[in-house]
């Protein structure tokens, strides 16, 4: 039996660690993203909780984006705004919360899943997660999650990146941009490495952790209107000819 989609969250000694899942290589569909959305936000309200740890379940891809079957059943631009807008509130519910949130990136990541990984506040992967922004490959454009890949790969890694839409960039390459913190080895040494840290963070002062936040997400208060108006544009060109014969190879 094909196992269902979920997003999760258990807290345990002060770590909230929320995992999301979905059979379609950890594609997420809208509904998905508006459980992660307001699950983040939640664990941001809870005083038990000092710090997060955001991760996708299975061993192999962390995520691969967008539902490509609700991207190709789009026929309007309000839907299509709407759609687009999915990542976008994960990445503002993530922007907004006042806990760090650790990003554990076992796998490959493309597309909206680059733009999770980079809005977490500390990233650590294996080797085999590396990353692609594949957007423009079907005529649209990586311009919901561009402000938060811009924010920590810089306009050149991340222009690099959305033009070669073809290609993979290795978990180092990321490394060097800043992007990851750490890589190791396998799930295991990550997954211990995530642990040692999430519960270091836990003996810092939680306010000074807030205010810490706040001095490290200083300029993207604009972002709810921003990532809405980006949203917007990938919702008009996905309605476009181009992206639809491109979609209709996809089927």
């Amino acid at each position: 039996m094909k196992e269902q989609p979920y997003v999760k969250q258990q807290i345990n000694n002060h770590i909230a660690t929320i995992e999301f899942f979905h059979p379609t290589h950890n594609s997420l569909p809208g509904d998905l993203l508006t459980v992660l959305a307001e699950t983040i936000t939640k664990a941001g309200q809870n005083d038990e909780i000092k710090v997060i740890i955001l991760q996708s379940g299975g061993d192999r891809t962390f995520c691969a984006g967008a539902s490509f079957t609700e991207l190709i059943s789009i026929n309007d631009e309000k839907t299509g705004e709407i759609f687009f807008s999915g990542f976008a509130n994960v990445i503002n519910a993530m922007r907004k919360c006042p806990k760090f949130i650790i990003g554990r990136i076992q796998g490959k990541t493309v597309g909206g899943g680059v733009g999770l990984a980079s809005a977490v506040d500390y990233c650590m992967a294996t080797k085999y997660a590396a990353i692609k922004l594949s957007e423009l490959n079907v005529g649209i454009g990586p311009f919901v999650v561009g402000p938060a890949v811009e924010r920590k790969l810089g306009l050149s890694g991340m222009s690099q990146i959305a033009i070669d839409a073809n290609s993979f960039y290795e978990a180092e390459w990321a490394k060097t941009k800043g992007l990851y913190m750490e890589v190791f080895e396998d799930i295991p040494a990550l997954d211990d490495a995530v642990k040692a840290f999430a519960e270091n963070l836990c003996s810092y002062n939680p306010d000074a952790m807030q205010e810490m936040k706040k001095v490290f997400w200083a300029g993207t208060e604009n972002w709810d209107e921003l990532l809405k108006e980006r949203a917007k544009i990938s919702g008009r060109l996905v309605l476009s000819e181009f992206t639809k014969k491109k979609l209709e190879g996809y089927k």
